[in-house]
């Protein structure tokens, strides 16, 4: 075993026995402390680790830590021998080519005389194989400082260690950071971006030269929104990088609203059975659009079963670890994978370094040998070549051919050209991570230069003003330096300083188009700018993007496509919120805009348009004068009108006459105005209703039927109780009549010649109506009973319009699409009481006439009043079913024409009669037309207002003459 010189420990312990093997080499003779040491430090394991150093004669050295091959190669699990270390598989020609830019960047340094001309660099690379176990493996080594790792200590001479570049992935750099935190020890990550590390209090010392990835996360967050994506697939690599980059992504999107069709997660170690599974999601999804935070390594599976499936009309999302990766831009890649939008960080052009990469000697190292024999399908060993090319003889079943025995098939000469070959490495179109570690390694030597050119009492350490010594200085004290370290980027002049350990975000989105040739092109379509304000931070061209399947316009990715203006969003029991249903608003509610919650209520005066998505006013409706409807009752009223006071001409030019002066002149007249006012108040309730029309209406139509009402049952009170009379008078003379005859046939019996016996029941009604008590009840009578109606029915008018009057109102209840102009009786209480008279006027004219019915002359007016009052009954039942069927206008409509139906009956059955007699028949209107008919043979006979006024007398006078 190796002896070991161990220096003084730090503070913390790693090992128990790392402390007692210092113990025993401080504290035991010299003479026996190296067979001491030999005996109490024991290698546990012994790491197999491949990359580059260079310490010799070197002031001071870097370190640095790449994923050179994808992962660790497998190994049989058996533990009956020695473990060994396990060796790498896999070779990853971008990562290196960080690694060739690293050692670049350090020869450009050495060279330069204005940045560290007194110092010149060393350099210790490991490969971390994408692994954390050889990460770990690398930092342990570097950090004792021989091949052989102890813990804790820093074991053999040489230059100081300055920083780690490294050590590639978030996981890795994780595991390393926090060794390296334990010492104090500086780390600058070039592609450690997740959010994790940049916790102060886990890894103090962490720093990076690639954005945190809580911006990255923002970005595409707001790149989904930009595009107006609500239903996304996210798939994140089975380490911190992808889980913490999904979940920051997570969180801003879905409180936005987006909704998460699936998470899948891929494994670190390769699963076909798991691969499968997410190629199965991907496909029964709904989701078209695909975020995806991997590294390429991770990824790479699942893309190759992507292209086996054929899976397309898929946009992906790509992070900065995989969206210029060669190796998912493989050819065929372009039909699953073209229209692909990513974030890249910041890029640049390295002058030199292209040259650099081209300028190998295969010879000079055996991870230089790997990286050749993997690029030109080769070996540059002869023996392995010769044995290669026999075991193809062998299989192939043949004899060994000359030119094996020569120059075997597939030995690499070492001369083959790279510049010819199209390869990621050495490619330099694209320097996005590459240019992550020049910076890496430049911020760790300008902060060795600062930490070099401190001014003697002018440094900031010990409270002294301390400087460090450049050939002898400790890991913290050159953190200070690269902590507050700013400088311009050679070439490319961009300023570099840590803010807390993270550097500025700004990122290119990038869109994978497929070029003329068929190969995908990574073309610029907007940027990211973390450091501006959050509404201007992305900028991005709509019209440059190349979607997949080289559309033109952004696919759409939604569970639910929008609910338009009109509809509001009805939730789905059990699944996300942006799985919905679209319900349109109900009547009378709107919806303005898209994806609304809730439909808003119009207010009272408007209502929803037909669309649902604006409140219109309602439309108002009254029954109009210049519409038909409205035309058409006008003029039946004034003809009903115009044909009433016709009427009324014809009984003043024939007002002398027996029958006008049989009828009471004036009452009739009184019937006639109250039929005009009747007919003409019906014109009143068109229009928009107004306080003076629903007063005028609504009064003058019960004080009009009042008025005809009364003066009909005044009328037929008189008909009735002079029928009353006449036939008490008339039964009385006949039993006179009876005694009187039989006197006389007694007196004849008895012998007595100067007695006549006459038939006394011939002279009927003359000598009934001899009688003085007919004609106690006069014109006079049923005037007064005609006023007396009236003013009552005035004088409760008169109190309701005082107390509370009728108005117009607007009906917004009756119809939803419609204001209803209409008259508010005031109080339902008065305007039944009001027209329950009118009622009750008319009952009483019914009975009162129907009794008189039988009162039989030429002219019957007993039984046109009756007439009259049947049809009037019969409008006005008839009239409430279809009034309170209707709504709007026709209910005013339907009250107009029972109005105008009730009125021309009236006027038909009372006056129709008089009129034909005085217009048609005049000869009919005389003085014997009006007495009674002759007795029919029961010795009865009835007669009406138009011979009663006169026969009384007459029969009278005819009984005394007889």
């Amino acid at each position: 075993m190796n002896k070991i010189r161990c220096s003084d420990p730090v503070s913390f312990s790693f090992a128990l026995v790392n402390l007692f093997s210092c113990y025993l080499t401080q504290h035991i003779s010299p003479e026996s402390r190296s067979v001491s040491a030999e005996s109490t430090c024991k290698l546990k394991a012994k790491f197999n680790l491949s990359g580059y150093k260079n310490v010799e004669k070197k002031k001071v050295v870097i370190g640095g830590m790449f994923p050179v091959h994808k992962r660790i190669a497998s190994s049989d699990g058996n533990t009956s021998r020695v473990p060994v270390s396990s060796g790498c598989e896999g070779f990853n020609f971008r990562t290196f080519r960080w690694t060739q830019t690293m050692l670049f960047a350090i020869n450009e340094i050495n060279k330069r005389t204005d940045l560290l001309p007194n110092t010149d660099l060393g350099y210790v690379i490991y490969d971390s194989c994408f692994t954390i176990s050889k990460a770990v493996e690398g930092t342990l080594t570097y950090l004792t400082g021989q091949d052989e790792a102890v813990p804790n200590y820093r074991c053999g001479t040489g230059a100081p260690l300055a920083a780690l570049v490294g050590a590639g992935g978030s996981d890795l750099s994780i595991a390393t950071a926090r060794i390296l935190g334990l010492y104090h020890f500086p780390q600058v990550s070039y592609s450690s971006s997740c959010s994790a590390l940049e916790s102060k209090f886990q890894f103090p010392t962490f720093l990076r030269t690639i954005p945190n990835d809580k911006h990255q996360s923002t970005a595409i967050a707001k790149l989904v929104l930009h595009f107006g994506w609500t239903w996304v697939g996210t798939i994140a690599a089975d380490d911190d990088y992808g889980k913490y980059g999904i979940k920051d992504f997570k969180e801003q999107v879905e409180e936005a609203g987006v909704c998460i069709s699936f998470s899948e997660t891929l494994p670190k170690v390769s699963s076909p059975e798991d691969i499968q599974r997410i190629v199965q999601t991907v496909v029964e999804a709904t989701a078209k659009i695909i975020v995806v935070f991997s590294s390429d390594v991770d990824l790479s599976p699942l893309i190759v079963e992507l292209l086996r499936h054929n899976v397309t009309n898929r946009t992906w999302i790509a992070s900065e670890a995989w969206v210029t990766s060669a190796l998912i831009n493989q050819p065929g890649v372009s039909s699953v994978m073209g229209g692909t939008l990513g974030f890249g960080v910041k890029r640049a052009n390295i002058p030199g370094l292209q040259r650099h990469l081209l300028d190998l000697d295969p010879y000079d190292d055996q991870l230089t040998e790997e990286f050749w024999e993997s690029l030109f399908n080769c070996t540059l060993s002869y023996g392995t070549a010769v044995r290669q090319s026999k075991q193809r003889v062998k299989d192939a079943n043949s004899t060994l051919s000359i030119a094996v025995r020569g120059i075997p098939d597939g030995l690499c000469t070492g001369l083959e050209s790279l510049a010819q070959l199209n390869n990621t490495y050495s490619d330099v179109a694209q320097l996005r991570i590459t240019y992550s570690v020049y910076k890496a390694v430049y911020a760790v030597a300008y902060a060795l230069h600062n930490l070099e050119h401190c001014e003697a009492g002018q440094g900031p350490f010990n409270g002294k003003n301390e400087c460090a010594d450049i050939s002898n200085f400790e890991p913290w004290q050159l953190m200070y330096y690269l902590k507050n370290v700013r400088f311009k980027v050679p070439h490319t002049e961009e300023e570099i300083y840590f803010d807390n350990g993270d550097v500025e975000a700004f990122y290119d989105i990038l869109n994978w188009q497929v070029n003329s040739e068929g190969e995908i092109s990574y073309v610029t379509v907007g940027h990211y700018n973390g450091s501006l304000a959050p509404k201007d931070r992305m900028t991005i061209m709509n019209d440059s993007i190349l979607w997949n399947n080289e559309a033109l316009e952004p696919p759409r990715s939604v569970c639910s496509e929008n609910c338009q203006p009109g509809t509001r969003k009805g939730i789905r029991q059990g699944e996300p919120v942006c799985c919905f249903d679209c319900i349109p608003c109900a009547d009378g509610e709107i919806s303005n805009t898209t994806n609304a919650r809730e439909c808003v209520l119009c207010s009272g005066d408007d209502w929803s348009n037909e669309a649902h998505d604006a409140c219109v006013p309602k439309i108002i409706e009254f029954l109009a004068f210049g519409e038909p409807l409205g035309i058409t009752l006008i003029v039946i009223s004034a003809f009903g009108a115009l044909v009433t006071i016709g009427v009324g001409v014809v009984f003043a030019l024939n007002i002398g006459t027996p029958l006008v002066k049989a009828n009471d002149p004036l009452l009739s007249f009184s019937l006639l105005f109250s039929l005009v006012v009747t007919f003409l108040c019906s014109i009143v309730f068109l229009g928009e209703p107004q306080d003076w029309s629903c007063m005028t209406s609504q009064v003058g139509l019960a004080l009009g039927f009042a008025l005809c009402l009364s003066s009909l049952m005044g009328k037929a009170a008189i008909l009735m109780l002079r029928a009353q009379a006449l036939k008490a008078a008339r039964t009385r003379h006949k039993a006179a009549a009876k005694a009187a005859k039989a006197a006389a046939e007694a007196a004849a019996n008895n012998g007595n010649p100067d007695v006549i016996v006459t038939n006394t029941l011939n002279n009927n009604d003359a000598n009934a109506c001899a009688n003085p008590e007919v004609d106690t009840l006069t014109c006079a009578h049923q005037r007064a009973i005609a006023a007396l109606a009236t003013l009552i029915q005035a004088i409760a008018c008169t109190v309701w319009l005082i107390i509370l009057p009728p108005h117009p109102v607007k009906n917004t209840s009756a119809q939803n699409i419609k204001i209803i102009l209409e008259c508010d009786e005031g109080s339902v209480v008065f305007i039944c009481c009001i027209f329950a008279y009118d009622i009750l006027l008319a009952l009483l004219a019914f009975i009162f006439a129907f009794i008189a019915r039988k009162l039989e002359d030429h002219f019957s007016e007993a039984k046109c009043v009756t007439f009259g009052m049947l049809v009037f009954f019969i409008v006005w039942i008839s009239f409430v079913p279809a009034y309170l069927s209707t709504r709007g206008k026709f209910m005013v409509a339907v009250q107009i024409f029972a109005i105008l139906a009730s009125s021309f009956g009236l006027l038909t059955c009372i006056f129709l009669p008089k009129c034909y007699i005085l217009l048609v028949k005049p000869e009919r209107n005389t003085e014997e037309m009006m007495r009674p008919r002759a007795k029919p043979r029961d010795g009865t006979s009835t007669g009406t207002s138009a011979s009663l006024a006169t026969t009384a007398t007459e029969v009278a006078s005819t009984a005394i003459d007889d």
